[in-house]
């Protein structure tokens, strides 16, 4: 995994233990779909980050004040911005953690930039220049997830007009490859070659299984390839996991069907770093 020519992104020194990607370490980003309100975040993240220190692997917590991109446009979108800021930096500051939010617009970027880690570039968005440009500009790390329609050498482009800023603390992230209709594959040969930029990589086990608008006009998916998906991803190599993770999928507004549940996280986790070390000794 370790790879001389990845620069690694280092988050969250100033809140004790840094989350780092990059250079052998593997880091995770955590949380649930998007923000449902105060009380269920927090009581959310209590539990998640209760598991993840117990495993103890450096996380960045995530989770969405909006969520633009939904199928219907009678599906829930989150608590929105000013409200779902104001959430994410309590978290921060009370848990001590890092956090990750997306963002849709500059207006956007300018927001979240004074009070989250890393902001997230949306699949969908992955080319927009203007909002690259707006992210870079904030100086905070931040996450592009590769658009489901792009080749992962492709990536190089969008992080370099953020890098064009003078802001290279940059992850590429790989989501899953549209295959036909309403479905996605994941090809594993995008996750070296995306790392061949230069830049960390991050692995989505959960956006990677989803199947878009395939459930009457709701994202559906397949929960159940999470797990083998995550643990080829670290096979091959990779600077990070990006998990969500609810305590009830079945029943969250957002991407229920992609989510694991918080029940089965420590596991997988577990399994990780397992195969983490066991990747790492195989490049020594």
């Amino acid at each position: 995994m370790k790879d001389s020519r990845v620069t690694a992104v280092t988050v969250g020194s100033e809140l004790g233990t840094p989350v780092i990607f990059g250079g052998g370490s593997l880091g995770l980003i955590c949380g649930p779909c998007v923000i449902e309100s105060r009380d269920i975040l927090l009581k959310h993240a209590d539990e998640i980050l209760r598991i993840v220190r117990e495993v103890k692997i450096p996380t960045v917590f995530k989770s969405s004040f909006d969520k633009a991109n939904r199928s219907s446009g009678d599906s829930f979108r989150g608590v929105g911005r000013e409200e779902g800021l104001k959430i994410l930096e309590e978290v921060r500051r009370d848990f001590g953690v890092p956090v990750l939010t997306d963002i849709h617009s500059p207006e956007d970027a300018l927001a979240a930039g004074t009070c989250v880690d890393i902001v997230q570039i949306p699949a969908f968005l992955c080319r927009q220049t203007d909002l690259l440009i707006a992210a870079g500009r904030t100086g905070k790390s931040v996450n592009i997830k590769k658009g489901q329609f792009l080749a992962p050498d492709a990536m190089a482009f969008a992080a370099e007009k953020i890098a064009s800023t003078g802001n290279k603390n940059i992850l590429l992230c790989e989501r899953g490859t549209t295959f036909g209709y309403g479905d996605l594959v994941v090809d594993f040969r995008s996750l070296p070659i995306m790392r061949g930029s230069g830049y960390p990589v991050v692995f989505d086990g959960t956006h990677s299984v989803q199947k878009p608008g395939g459930s009457a006009g709701r994202t559906g998916g397949l929960r159940e390839m999470v797990a083998p998906l995550s643990r080829a991803a670290v096979a091959v190599g990779v600077d990070g996991i990006f998990l969500e993770s609810h305590p009830d999928p079945n029943n969250a507004p957002s991407d229920g069907p992609n989510m694991i549940p918080t029940s089965e996280l420590k596991s997988l986790l577990e399994d990780l770093l397992a195969l983490q070390q066991l990747s790492l000794q195989g490049r020594s």
